[in-house]
């Protein structure tokens, strides 16, 4: 039987996962592909670091040229992380004929147009199904399932870390800072979490569903993004009182043929299913004019997982290349960038203020939104120390141009701070 031989770049957790999948399940794989598939070449940074995966018959090597110039292999599988790097070995794969699969989000959010067009230029295929919520088949499931119907929105929990962070602090009362430590010493969070709590991470992942979903290349300054770095305690515990729990949500939504793309904090409502979605599972929601709404769970990180999504893009183009028909993408719909503008985008909020306990002071905040043709479904207000009070209010719908004309105003009224404003999901 013929081989297809493949080159993996990074044999870390994921890397490690996918040679321990190719060889536990090579019967299976060879069977749907109608070829063996051989590992050739591992390439890592430490020859001498203890491997947790057999390597029995594998060549290891710290040279990605190993790969890139090996004719025999045709197919390279990129799971080194980096982004200017591993832009520079695909770029290279590609332009020496291999097919590729990376999970790099980063990559592919800030580089996938131009990748996507060399390897179709080369005749070769590009697949990144990994990139987007780990062992969730979102991207595939998108092009395939959802071809014929025309997606309106794309929401969910789309980063394992912060979710592991939120779920801490609605389901156990922690504070930031403790639930932060708790991810860092199980191995969720990074030492610097940055790219995770300030949402980041989930904007680069919005970038790639926001292509499959509506066709349209946004880049992420296109993207409002909010991590959750300042929410606060007391945020968290009223909000849970009103029946929410705050979650870092990404959304792209079409709204009259615009899009709009956030990550944020949102505020979810108890019986909406991405509330129950805890610690490192992600789950996205996609809205079909046909379909209505669907939602897809599961784990969105770990070894085994992702290197299942890994898997998948690597037998399909093992079909391909048996079939003789690679060279496409992996999406093929593209519509022009058209986006939605502040005063498109509607949605209910909540805010929170801190402010002065003296007498006009809740005048000042009715005027305001009055005003601004703004009114209020629920208002609350707790004494604090040092004759302080604060004060929550949840609005009826109202544009972000709404919102963003009553921070101005509130910001200058004297002795009051805005604490939080976060949208309420519907």
């Amino acid at each position: 039987m013929e081989k297809i031989k493949i080159g993996i770049l990074g044999l870390g957790t994921v890397g490690s996962g996918v040679v321990r999948m190719l060889t536990e399940h090579a019967g299976k794989i060879t069977s749907i592909v109608g070829r063996q598939l051989e590992v050739k070449t591992v390439v890592v940074h430490d020859l001498n670091k203890q491997r947790s995966v057999d390597l029995t018959g594998v060549k290891v090597s710290n040279d990605p040229f190993e790969i890139i110039n090996d004719s025999e292999i045709q197919m390279m599988v990129e799971v080194m992380g980096t982004i200017d790097q591993a832009k520079d070995y695909i770029e290279a794969a590609l332009r020496a004929g291999k097919h590729v699969v990376t999970a790099n989000k980063d990559l592919i959010a800030l580089h996938g147009p131009s990748l996507v067009a060399l390897a179709r230029e080369k005749g070769c295929d590009l697949f990144y199904e990994a990139s987007v919520a780990g062992g969730i088949p979102i991207l595939r499931t998108i092009v395939n399932s959802f071809a014929a119907d025309r997606i309106v929105e794309v929401k969910g929990i789309v980063n394992g870390t912060t979710n592991f962070i939120m779920t801490q602090m609605n389901q156990n009362g922690l504070d930031y800072a403790t639930a932060l430590a708790q991810a860092q010493e199980k191995g969720f969070a990074e030492a610097d979490p940055t790219n995770d709590v300030e949402g980041i991470d989930a904007a680069y992942k919005m970038v790639i569903l926001t292509q499959f979903a509506f066709g349209m290349d946004i880049k992420l300054a296109d993207i409002y993004v909010e991590g959750i770095s300042k929410v606060h305690a007391a945020d968290i515990a009223e909000a849970k009182r009103l029946g929410y729990q705050i979650k870092l949500l990404g959304r792209a939504k079409l709204i009259d043929g615009s899009i709009d793309v956030t990550v944020a904090p949102v505020l979810v409502p108890q019986t909406q299913p991405l509330a129950n979605v805890a610690n490192e599972n992600n789950a996205v929601f996609v809205t079909g004019a046909a379909v209505g709404e669907t939602m897809f769970y599961g784990p969105g990180a770990g070894e085994l997982p992702t290197a299942n999504s890994v898997l998948s893009d690597i037998i399909t183009v093992s079909k391909n290349i048996n079939m003789g028909t690679t060279g496409t993408r992996f999406n093929e719909y593209q519509t022009p960038i058209q986006k939605a503008t502040d005063d498109q985008v509607v949605d209910p909020y909540y805010l929170a203020l801190e402010v002065a306990d003296r007498p006009g002071q809740m005048l000042k905040l009715t005027e305001i939104m009055t005003e601004n043709q703004a009114s209020f479904n629920l208002l609350t207000q707790t004494e604090l120390p040092d004759q302080r009070a604060r004060i929550m209010l949840v609005t009826h719908e109202m544009s972000r141009q709404q919102l963003k004309r009553i921070k101005v105003a509130l910001q200058e009224v004297a002795d009051l701070e805005i604490k939080a404003a976060y949208k309420v999901l519907n």
